[in-house]
């Protein structure tokens, strides 16, 4: 579950279809200017095929990138080597991070923070990067898929994506008692003889966003904005993604 073990081979593709990683990059460095912070040292959590770690390494960032998927890290290691960018890459589960050292920033977009399915295990991720690896000052950064996105919008409905190459269905289940979203996707890949068929399963919780907050409170983070999706405007209740900053 979860190991895009397939699907690794057509992410990039499908995801930048409706994703503008160059634009997520430029709001993070806005992010950091808003906060008055040069961070020389990033650390990217489910970095998946690093789409924004690439980017901000161009733009002469240290990176770290961290994934669970070792399919996901080997797409992202190629792209740096083609780039002939010097990135650190682990494999780990974010919520047992376990770094050499201290960074100054770090980052979990695009739904990292979703899959983790224990509030109880979000909140000791938090405290573990805030005791033990974030510098002082040091700023977190990460968005969400909101409780009203999943429970609203996803829901209990499918979805269909009929592309020249490649055609998925998207089923989903919303668990209200667990708050858990299950996302079921049926893959037909065309290839020289045909089309291959493969599925992935992903869970993902709906957290709100005062959830959120007291995990980062308990954490010891002080300092917690949260902005609509890529803009500093206040979230509404029908916010589909939102940022979170803290510090």
């Amino acid at each position: 579950m979860n190991s895009y073990k397939n699907f690794a081979d057509y992410y990039d593709q499908l995801m930048t279809e409706d994703i503008n990683y160059e634009k997520i990059a430029d709001y993070i460095e806005n992010i950091f200017s808003e906060n008055d912070i040069n961070p020389e040292l990033v650390c990217d959590l489910a970095c998946g095929t690093g789409n924004i770690t690439i980017p901000l390494a161009k733009r002469g960032y240290e990176m770290i990138a961290v994934d669970k998927s070792v399919q996901m890290l080997n797409a992202a290691r190629e792209k740096a080597s083609h780039a002939n960018l010097d990135i650190l890459f682990l494999n780990q589960n974010i919520t047992k991070l376990d770094l050499y050292g201290t960074c100054d920033a770090f980052l979990c977009m695009i739904d990292g923070i979703n899959y983790i399915l224990n509030p109880y295990s979000l909140e000791k991720m938090f405290e573990r990067i805030k005791k033990c690896f974030i510098n002082p000052h040091g700023l977190i950064v990460f968005d969400i898929s909101t409780f009203y996105k999943l429970s609203e919008i996803i829901g209990c409905n499918t979805f269909i994506h009929d592309g020249d190459d490649i055609f998925y269905s998207w089923e989903n289940k919303y668990y209200k008692e667990k708050k858990l979203s299950d996302m079921y996707l049926n893959f037909f890949v065309k290839e020289k003889h045909g089309y291959r068929r493969f599925s992935e399963r992903h869970l993902q919780r709906a957290y709100k966003q005062y959830e959120i907050k007291n995990a980062l409170k308990k954490a010891g983070f002080t300092d917690i904005k949260t902005y609509e999706y890529l803009t500093f405007n206040e979230p509404s209740n029908k916010s589909q993604r939102i940022i979170f900053v803290a510090r």
